[in-house]
This record gives C-alpha cells, sequence and structure tokens, in this order.
C-alpha cells in the first residue's frame, strides 16, 4: 500500500485553450465573464473557463444550425472517417488529456486513462455503425412503394456532469454526430478544463460549427435547453436536474435522452465467497471516482449468514486504498470535485450516524497533514442501515457504502426495489437459476451477474427515475434519427 504523501507539487498541465469554441473558433463570453477551476486536492486554482450567457449560447446553437446541411449530407463514411481521425487524435493525446481531467476532477488517472480509450473506442464503434443507418419499404399494390429514410434532427444539446469530464463530452456526442446532427457541448462547472481542450483536437476534421463547446452553470445549460433551435437534448446527470431540463423540453416538445442517479443495490446470496463478494462490492463502488459514479452499488445486501465475514473483508479493502494525489499513480483514491459536493456528502455521513448506523471505518478526512487543504473523504462503510435512512434510500454520489444484511429474500428484493432509482444492479451467487431469477425481478436497467464493468455496444440505461432511453448501442444512434415516410407512386 502507497504510503500518504508528505507534500503535493501540482503537475503542469500545458496549455489549455481559454475560450468557447463556436464555429471552428475560440471566442471570449460576450459578458467577458469567467469562473475559477480548483484543484480538489489542494484547493487552489489552476485555471479558468468562460461563463457562458445566453447570447453566447445563441452564437454557438446558430453556428450548428449552419453546419448541419453540409454534415448532414456529407456521405457516411466520410462522417466515419471524420469520428475515427478523432479517435485517434485523442489516442495519441491520451497522457495529456487524462492528466487534465486527474488534476481537475480528483479521479485516479489510471481510470482516466481509461476514460480516454473508452472514448476512443465508442467513436470507432459509432463510425462503424453509420451504413446501418437504414430505412424500411412496403409495396401496398402495383406501381406503388412507401420508403422509409432515417434522418438528423439538427443541433443537439450535450449536458454532462463533472464524473467523466471529458469522456462524455466526447462519448456522448459519438452517436449523434454519426447520424449526422451537430453538437453543442456543455461541459461541466466544476471540471471544465478538458472540454476546452476539444475544440484543438477536432480542429481540421471536422467542417467549422459540426463541434462547438460551451462552458458555463446552470443558467448556461438552461438557455441551451429553451433555445428554440436545438431539436434534441442529451443529459448525464441528477435526478432534479433532469426533472427541470424535462420541464423546459416539454415546452418545445423536444426528445431527450437522460442518465440520471442511482442507488444501486449489489446482493449477495448465501452461497457466495465471502472475500469475491467483498471484492465485487469494493470495485462496484468505483472508489477510483470516490463513488462519484451513478453506476456505483453502494447498497450491500448481504445474506445474514455471510453478513460478518464480508463486512470485515469489505473493511478491510477499504482501509487498503491508498489515498492521495490522483495524477500519481500509487494513489487509488483523489479527492471529491468541489467543496460542495465534500460538505453534501459529510452531511450524509453525518446523517448516517445520527439515525443509527454503525461506522465500521472512513467518515471523515484523512490525517495527512499534506492532504488537508484538500476535499479528500476515506471511504466510508456503514452497517446496519435501513431503507428508512437517508444514507440508505438516497443518491450520495461519494465514497460511501452502505451494508444491509438480509434473511428473507423476498423482504431483501422488496427493499432493493424499493427506491425510486433504477440504473444498476449487481448479484453475486453461484445458483444460475437463483441469478437469473433475481436479474429478471430487479428494478434495473443494467444488471452484473459475477462481474463489474461496461461493455461497448450493449445498451446501457435506467429505470424509474434514474434515465430515460439507452445509450452506448445500435439504439442510441437511432435515437438521433427521425423518420420520413416517403410516396412513391408511377
Amino acid at each position: 500500500m502507497a504510503t500518504a504523501p508528505t507534500s503535493i507539487q501540482e503537475p503542469d498541465l500545458g496549455r489549455i485553450p481559454s475560450g468557447l469554441y463556436i464555429g471552428g473558433t475560440w471566442q471570449d463570453a460576450a459578458d467577458g465573464k469567467r469562473f475559477e477551476s480548483i484543484n480538489p486536492s489542494t484547493g487552489r486554482r489552476i485555471g479558468e473557463a468562460p461563463t457562458a450567457g445566453a447570447a453566447d449560447v445563441d452564437r454557438a446553437v446558430k453556428a450548428a444550425k449552419q453546419a448541419v446541411r453540409e454534415w448532414g449530407r456529407m456521405p457516411m463514411r466520410d462522417r466515419a472517417k471524420c469520428l475515427k481521425a478523432l479517435a485517434q487524435r485523442i489516442r495519441e493525446h491520451r497522457e495529456s488529456l487524462a492528466l487534465i481531467d486527474a488534476v481537475d476532477s480528483g479521479n485516479a488517472i489510471a481510470g482516466m486513462r481509461g476514460d480516454m480509450d473508452w472514448t476512443a473506442d465508442t467513436l470507432d464503434y459509432f463510425a462503424g455503425l453509420v451504413t446501418e443507418i437504414k430505412g424500411e419499404t412496403s409495396s401496398q399494390g402495383p406501381r406503388h412503394l412507401n420508403f422509409t429514410r432515417r434522418q438528423p434532427y439538427g443541433v443537439v444539446a450535450k449536458i454532462n456532469p463533472f464524473n467523466h469530464p471529458f469522456r462524455f463530452c466526447v462519448e456522448k456526442a459519438a452517436a449523434p454526430l454519426a447520424a449526422g446532427n451537430t453538437v453543442v457541448i456543455k461541459g461541466s462547472e466544476q471540471a471544465p478544463l478538458s472540454s476546452l481542450k476539444i475544440g484543438e483536437l477536432c480542429a481540421g476534421i471536422f467542417p467549422d460549427g459540426v463541434i462547438n463547446v460551451v462552458t458555463g452553470d446552470g443558467a448556461t445549460g438552461a438557455a441551451l435547453v429553451r433555445h428554440p433551435d436545438v431539436s434534441r437534448i442529451g443529459f448525464v446527470g441528477s435526478v432534479p436536474t433532469g426533472r427541470a431540463i424535462a420541464r423546459e423540453a416539454a415546452d418545445g416538445l423536444k426528445h431527450v435522452t437522460f442518465e440520471l442517479g442511482g442507488k444501486n443495490p449489489i446482493i449477495i446470496f448465501p452461497d457466495a465467497d465471502p472475500k469475491k463478494a467483498a471484492s465485487a462490492a469494493i470495485k462496484g463502488m468505483n472508489m477510483n471516482r470516490q463513488g462519484q459514479s451513478c453506476s456505483s452499488t453502494s447498497r450491500v445486501f448481504v445474506h445474514e449468514t455471510l453478513h460478518k465475514e464480508v463486512a470485515a473483508e469489505i473493511v478491510k479493502l477499504a482501509e487498503a486504498l491508498p489515498i492521495g494525489p490522483p495524477w500519481l499513480d500509487r494513489y487509488e483514491v483523489g479527492p471529491i470535485v468541489s467543496r460542495r459536493q465534500f460538505e453534501r456528502i459529510m452531511g450524509f455521513i453525518e446523517s448516517g450516524k445520527s439515525q443509527g448506523a454503525k461506522l465500521l471505518t472512513g467518515g471523515a478526512k484523512p490525517t495527512a497533514p499534506a492532504l488537508a487543504n484538500g476535499f479528500f473523504i476515506a471511504p466510508t462503510v456503514f452497517d446496519q442501515v435501513t431503507p428508512a435512512m437517508r444514507i440508505g434510500a438516497e443518491e450520495i454520489f461519494g465514497p460511501v457504502m452502505s451494508i444491509m444484511p438480509w434473511r428473507d429474500s423476498e423482504e431483501m428484493l422488496s427493499r432493493v426495489n424499493g427506491v425510486e432509482y433504477g440504473l444498476t444492479a449487481a448479484i453475486v451467487t453461484n445458483d444460475l437459476a437463483k441469478a437469473m431469477d433475481t436479474a429478471e425481478r430487479v428494478e434495473a436497467g443494467y444488471v452484473w451477474i459475477n462481474s463489474n464493468g461496461r461493455y461497448l455496444g450493449v445498451p446501457y440505461g435506467g429505470w424509474k427515475q434514474s434515465g430515460i432511453g439507452q445509450e452506448e448501442c445500435f439504439d442510441e444512434l437511432l435515437s438521433y434519427t427521425q423518420i420520413k415516410n416517403v410516396n412513391v407512386r408511377w
């Protein structure tokens, strides 16, 4: 295990563009407003980004709209070549992009390298699917034909969170771009720096206006959602923000895709190996992002016969995770992205204590003096958590695990499904029939059995309040097209 750092030396992030990327050029915000980006490991300023106002959003959308015809009419294979060229450029800049995200977001650099790989692979994946955008035919009499065409919506808005700053900005644009849409991307205000690099990477690959990038706060996103020339919206973030966007989108009858929050269970049956189950629980928490992941399996439903052994092993594994500056490979857990998020998570931890949950480990800042100014929280494990407690029912979005012992499987499934979320679920058992039955009954859109991780090309999306639509698959590509039926008689 890596020892705690005695001091923190911030790395050089290199040159980062300082403007909004609109119509192929970098531009300042019309009113000149900017905001600071803070290194969550030190609490110090590391850069700044423009705060796009309504006028800036309007310029970005107009640039995207102007580029729609050229991009949408470009031969499919040529669009695919552009996506593949961007993928290759990301691979060439993998290390520098990963470093920016590690410093700016607090996520471990190994995971950020993985983000760059996943982003490039996703661009390649959708580039390979462009020729599968096909229509159907129907002949209902002699000298008559109906055929359908799938055509792009036009301008697509993509609003992204802080936990995968670069990856989500680019990955989530892959399907709409492949389908012939143009995009306006909004990066997170809590980790904006890597989004400022997107224009630099796209230069010389895409026609001007196809990809536009704005930064800013909630007002920036609201202006983008409300803009009359935005026809389609994709959003990754919290349930409350998703609901607010849905209300705004409804006024314009705009189609939406949402990936929202999760309070995800991992269900451990009595026949499971305790050490493997505990390892799966820790891996499922995505501690290399401090649990700041919609898919994190933060509710650990463990059968009472394994409860003590699994809980002890989870604590052992959690305490062994090295905490420190996330841009150094020897550390697996970095800081929470911002002071605001840090204070929110600490509020949940205090509520767990006050509501009677048993704190097994963590629950506070690490004691190393070098980490004192950062937003670090030690991996935290509570036991004897009930659904009546906030930590057992609400999304925390932090490194907090809630162990919930169970005896009766029906009662357990009732508790598993008793939250408003339904994004992911994990099942650990050697009984295949039990695993498949449980997978059918859990109310979640993405289920793991004795595994974890994401797999390219399979649908990812939530049930209930965890989202609308599926992503990372062929259905996502089709969702960024609209159908036109053409009737021909001769």
